[in-house]
């Protein structure tokens, strides 16, 4: 099979699993977990690393932000071989309940962004896998992980006028966290016959401000440090358990 466009892997490089961080940077952390782990490609914003967990063949591409290049990186993984996808990424929580460093797992998600809309009328899901989130779940109790588990909402923007109106419409709706991408992860892969969940390790407090929070991740302070390190070992060993019940 070709090269495919964006990503540029074949079905050579390709695996049954997938692990989607956002940011190109955190396939390095992931990197550092795997064994013989080789870098395969680095293309506009899909970096892509190889390797084994605990004998399990894994693939790491980053999505970039948002829907349009998630949905690219789906197809094309698709195309590859890949069946089973976990979003690592990033949120910003909506309950005052939930701090810095902890995760997020996903239920589902609102589909409050585009890309997925352009796929499917709104009034589809966008929902986990059952059996996916079932194992996260169960890693992240027996892992002591602090996590919580529900609905999510994905945007489009951080900078609308009227951000601060719009997460505290969602926030009394019960939705836990947002970010840019789930929805159209988990649209997509139900469209497509895939599996797929997601991690969302919080960076921003209920009450905190966006801009530093993501600062925080970036220059590596602790608790988000530590909540990025914990979602990539639930994931790992996620996969891990889903290979051998396979």
């Amino acid at each position: 099979m070709d090269k495919q466009p964006h990503i540029h892997l074949t079905e050579k490089e390709g695996a049954g699993y997938a692990l989607l961080p956002g940011d190109p940077e955190r396939v390095s952390k992931v990197k550092a977990f795997l064994e013989e782990p080789v870098e395969l490609a680095y293309n506009r914003e899909y970096r892509s690393v190889k390797g084994m967990y605990k004998g399990v063949p894994i693939l790491v591409v980053s999505t970039g932000i948002g829907g349009p290049s998630t949905a690219i990186a789906l197809e094309e993984l698709k195309q590859i071989g890949v069946h089973t996808l976990i979003r690592i990424g990033s949120s910003g929580a909506l309950q005052p309940t939930i701090n810095i460093g902890e995760l997020i797992l996903s239920e589902g998600a609102v589909r409050d962004e585009g890309t997925s809309k352009a796929y499917i009328s709104s009034n589809y899901p966008a929902i986990s896998n059952h059996t996916v989130l079932t194992h996260l779940k169960r890693h992240a109790e027996s892992l002591n992980i602090t996590h919580h588990v529900g609905l999510v909402r994905s945007h489009d923007s951080f900078y609308t006028d009227d951000e601060e109106a719009i997460d505290a419409f969602w926030s009394k709706q019960g939705i836990l966290g947002s970010d840019m991408e789930t929805a159209t992860l988990l649209t997509l892969a139900r469209l497509r016959g895939l599996r797929a969940a997601s991690i969302l390790n919080v960076v921003v407090q209920d009450s905190g401000d966006l801009q530093s929070g993501i600062n925080q991740l970036q220059s590596g302070e602790s608790l988000t440090r530590k909540g990025e390190e914990d979602e990539i070992k639930l994931a790992l060993e996620t996969i891990f358990s889903l290979n051998t019940k396979s």
